[in-house]
Protein backbone atom coordinates (compact mmCIF):
# COMPACT_ATOMS: atom_id res chain seq x y z
CA UNK A 1 0.00 0.00 0.00
CA UNK A 2 1.36 3.62 -0.64
CA UNK A 3 1.36 6.57 1.26
CA UNK A 4 1.38 9.61 -1.26
CA UNK A 5 1.70 12.80 -0.37
CA UNK A 6 1.84 16.30 -2.27
CA UNK A 7 4.47 18.72 -1.47
CA UNK A 8 4.72 22.40 -2.39
CA UNK A 9 8.47 23.67 -3.27
CA UNK A 10 8.94 27.22 -3.33
CA UNK A 11 12.62 28.71 -4.71
CA UNK A 12 13.35 31.58 -7.24
CA UNK A 13 13.18 30.49 -10.89
CA UNK A 14 15.17 32.20 -13.38
CA UNK A 15 12.62 32.52 -16.69
CA UNK A 16 13.38 32.46 -20.18
CA UNK A 17 13.81 36.23 -20.52
CA UNK A 18 16.54 35.88 -17.56
CA UNK A 19 14.05 37.48 -14.70
CA UNK A 20 14.15 35.35 -11.33
CA UNK A 21 10.56 34.96 -10.28
CA UNK A 22 9.61 33.32 -6.77
CA UNK A 23 7.30 29.87 -7.29
CA UNK A 24 5.54 27.16 -5.45
CA UNK A 25 5.43 23.60 -7.31
CA UNK A 26 3.69 20.88 -6.20
CA UNK A 27 5.22 17.56 -6.37
CA UNK A 28 3.82 13.84 -5.65
CA UNK A 29 5.99 11.79 -2.71
CA UNK A 30 5.85 8.26 -1.54
CA UNK A 31 6.53 7.73 1.44
CA UNK A 32 5.47 6.55 5.21
CA UNK A 33 5.14 9.77 7.15
CA UNK A 34 5.22 13.42 6.51
CA UNK A 35 8.73 13.42 7.67
CA UNK A 36 9.92 11.23 5.36
CA UNK A 37 8.11 12.72 2.33
CA UNK A 38 9.75 15.97 3.53
CA UNK A 39 13.62 14.29 3.43
CA UNK A 40 12.71 12.18 0.06
CA UNK A 41 11.29 15.72 -1.57
CA UNK A 42 14.88 17.48 -0.61
CA UNK A 43 17.18 14.43 -1.96
CA UNK A 44 14.80 14.30 -5.38
CA UNK A 45 14.54 17.84 -6.26
CA UNK A 46 18.01 18.93 -5.08
CA UNK A 47 19.58 18.43 -8.41
CA UNK A 48 17.17 20.09 -9.92
CA UNK A 49 16.87 23.34 -7.77
CA UNK A 50 20.26 25.58 -8.12
CA UNK A 51 20.24 28.24 -4.61
CA UNK A 52 17.79 27.87 -1.93
CA UNK A 53 14.36 26.14 -1.55
CA UNK A 54 11.86 25.57 0.93
CA UNK A 55 9.39 22.60 1.48
CA UNK A 56 6.35 25.03 2.09
CA UNK A 57 4.03 22.24 2.57
CA UNK A 58 3.17 18.62 2.75
CA UNK A 59 -0.24 16.77 2.42
CA UNK A 60 -1.53 13.37 2.06
CA UNK A 61 -2.49 12.59 -1.33
CA UNK A 62 -5.84 10.41 -1.43
CA UNK A 63 -5.00 8.42 -4.15
CA UNK A 64 -5.74 4.26 -4.63
CA UNK A 65 -3.57 3.84 -8.11
CA UNK A 66 -0.85 5.31 -10.20
CA UNK A 67 -0.93 4.50 -13.89
CA UNK A 68 2.17 5.70 -15.48
CA UNK A 69 3.14 6.47 -19.22
CA UNK A 70 6.37 7.28 -20.24
CA UNK A 71 5.55 9.67 -22.88
CA UNK A 72 3.35 11.72 -20.91
CA UNK A 73 4.42 15.00 -19.51
CA UNK A 74 1.44 15.84 -17.50
CA UNK A 75 -0.66 14.35 -14.43
CA UNK A 76 -4.60 13.90 -14.55
CA UNK A 77 -6.56 13.09 -11.55
CA UNK A 78 -9.51 10.69 -12.27
CA UNK A 79 -12.40 9.66 -10.19
CA UNK A 80 -13.88 6.40 -10.30
CA UNK A 81 -16.73 4.96 -9.05
CA UNK A 82 -16.79 1.32 -8.64
CA UNK A 83 -20.22 -0.29 -8.75
CA UNK A 84 -21.38 -2.71 -7.01
CA UNK A 85 -24.58 -4.98 -5.91
CA UNK A 86 -26.29 -4.55 -2.47
CA UNK A 87 -27.67 -8.82 -2.29
CA UNK A 88 -30.03 -7.67 0.59
CA UNK A 89 -31.82 -4.87 -1.46
CA UNK A 90 -30.97 -5.60 -5.03
CA UNK A 91 -29.76 -1.56 -5.13
CA UNK A 92 -26.80 -0.70 -6.44
CA UNK A 93 -24.22 0.85 -5.01
CA UNK A 94 -21.06 3.32 -6.09
CA UNK A 95 -17.64 3.61 -4.28
CA UNK A 96 -15.42 6.64 -5.19
CA UNK A 97 -11.73 6.11 -5.75
CA UNK A 98 -9.13 8.65 -7.15
CA UNK A 99 -6.45 7.98 -9.36
CA UNK A 100 -3.51 8.97 -11.10
CA UNK A 101 -2.90 9.11 -14.82
CA UNK A 102 0.53 10.05 -16.19
CA UNK A 103 -0.36 11.52 -20.16
CA UNK A 104 -0.02 14.24 -22.29
CA UNK A 105 -3.60 14.91 -23.03
CA UNK A 106 -6.91 14.40 -21.76
CA UNK A 107 -8.04 11.76 -23.75
CA UNK A 108 -4.32 9.68 -23.37
CA UNK A 109 -5.38 10.19 -19.92
CA UNK A 110 -8.49 7.90 -20.06
CA UNK A 111 -6.96 5.10 -22.64
CA UNK A 112 -4.16 4.75 -20.12
CA UNK A 113 -6.23 4.61 -17.10
CA UNK A 114 -8.38 2.24 -19.08
CA UNK A 115 -5.14 0.64 -20.23
CA UNK A 116 -4.49 -0.10 -16.31
CA UNK A 117 -7.68 -1.34 -15.25
CA UNK A 118 -7.76 -4.29 -17.88
CA UNK A 119 -7.46 -6.61 -15.31
CA UNK A 120 -9.88 -5.73 -13.02
CA UNK A 121 -13.29 -7.68 -12.91
CA UNK A 122 -15.28 -5.18 -10.98
CA UNK A 123 -17.94 -2.49 -12.51
CA UNK A 124 -17.09 1.21 -12.80
CA UNK A 125 -17.46 4.38 -15.02
CA UNK A 126 -14.97 7.45 -15.02
CA UNK A 127 -16.79 10.12 -13.57
CA UNK A 128 -14.49 13.11 -13.52
CA UNK A 129 -10.78 13.99 -15.12
CA UNK A 130 -9.05 16.48 -14.37
CA UNK A 131 -5.47 17.91 -14.98
CA UNK A 132 -3.40 18.14 -11.94
CA UNK A 133 -0.51 20.95 -11.50
CA UNK A 134 1.85 18.20 -10.17
CA UNK A 135 5.28 18.70 -11.57
CA UNK A 136 6.98 15.32 -11.09
CA UNK A 137 5.83 11.74 -9.24
CA UNK A 138 8.54 10.07 -7.24
CA UNK A 139 7.78 6.47 -6.48
CA UNK A 140 9.24 4.47 -3.75
CA UNK A 141 11.97 2.10 -5.17
CA UNK A 142 13.98 -0.21 -3.17
CA UNK A 143 17.23 0.50 -4.66
CA UNK A 144 16.93 3.95 -3.45
CA UNK A 145 20.21 5.19 -1.81
CA UNK A 146 19.67 4.98 1.92
CA UNK A 147 19.23 8.85 3.36
CA UNK A 148 21.83 10.98 4.09
CA UNK A 149 22.63 11.64 8.15
CA UNK A 150 22.28 15.83 8.75
CA UNK A 151 26.11 15.57 8.75
CA UNK A 152 26.53 14.35 5.21
CA UNK A 153 24.11 17.12 3.99
CA UNK A 154 25.78 19.79 6.11
CA UNK A 155 29.24 18.74 4.54
CA UNK A 156 27.34 18.77 1.27
CA UNK A 157 26.21 21.78 1.58
CA UNK A 158 29.23 23.14 2.14
CA UNK A 159 30.95 22.18 -0.85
Amino acid sequence: MHNWFECKVTYEKVLENGMQKKVTEPYLVDALSFTEAEARIIEEIRPFISGEFTVTGIKRARLSELFFNENGDRFYRIKVYFITLDEKSGAEKKTAAQMLAQASTLKEAIAVLEDGMKGTMADYVIASVAETMLIDVYPYSAEAKTPKSQEELIAEQRQ
